[in-house]
């Protein structure tokens, strides 16, 4: 398995505040990498760097290197739109556009040039179908995305995510709003996406970590505690920290 995303000596800034402090981690293609923790821990902040999202935020400052198919992304004059359409995002809240099913899906191709409706038509097709969605919206496509259920919603975000054919996938807790039955249909989904993707998912739910990834990174207060083989660190941490936090102690 070759290395996808390999990041070295990572600190994220707020301003004076260190939120992120020296994080080294490698995530090897076609894998469910999950990252786990308390809240405020550091773990969004830290995926939102994988893909240059904390860009956005003006008092924020990153030293050291995020290497994606193994050129710095944080080097200068680096294609952020280039990056962002590689490394697709999911959010924790459902966040389809105010457009029909099918407009949502065709949004970011279009973005890219893609104007040719057959060409569209298919990119729609296949990235439902691989969202697991597209034989309950079939007949519906011209809908407003607004109408789905909110695991529904959820599914049709990560086909968007899946439109402009990503290579990596990023989720933010994607199934913390959503219930049981959608949650195991999400998680179905992305036991079956990492044939052709690699994963990197934020969760609260451990036991979601330990169902679906390959591997875990334990985040606390701004510290990636141990990464490893998700069973093992499941059933033999190395940290007492991670131990005490995964049988409950805290968080």
């Amino acid at each position: 398995m070759s290395e996808k995303i390999k990041v070295e000596n990572l600190h994220l800034y707020y301003g004076e505040k260190e939120a992120l402090k020296g994080i080294d981690l490698s995530v090897k293609e076609n894998m469910i990498m999950s990252f786990i923790g308390p809240s405020g821990c550091g773990k969004s902040t830290f995926l939102r760097c994988l893909n240059r999202m904390n860009d956005l935020i003006p008092t924020c400052r990153i030293e050291g290197k995020v290497y994606y198919g193994g050129e710095d992304i944080y080097a200068d004059k680096y294609d952020v739109a280039r990056l962002r359409k590689n490394v697709g995002m999911v959010f924790q809240k459902p966040n389809p556009f105010p457009f029909s099913i099918f407009d949502n899906i065709a949004y970011g191709p279009r973005t890219h040039g893609i104007k040719n409706k057959v060409k569209l038509r298919e990119i729609v097709e296949k990235s439902l179908c691989e969202a697991g969605l597209f034989d309950e919206v079939k007949d519906r496509l011209n809908s407003s995305a607004l109408g789905l259920s909110g695991g529904q919603m959820q599914r049709l975000c990560i086909a968007r995510a899946l439109s402009v054919e990503p290579d990596v996938l990023l989720l933010d807790e994607p199934t913390s709003a959503l219930d049981p039955i959608s949650t195991e249909k999400i998680e179905e989904l992305l036991l079956k996406l990492k044939k052709d993707y690699t994963i990197v998912i934020v969760t609260h739910n451990m036991q979601q970590a330990l169902r679906i990834s390959d591997m875990t990174a334990f985040f606390l207060l701004g510290n990636m505690i141990e990464c490893d083989d998700t069973t093992k660190m499941f059933s033999s941490p190395t940290d007492k920290r991670t131990e005490d936090y995964i049988t409950g102690r805290f968080g």
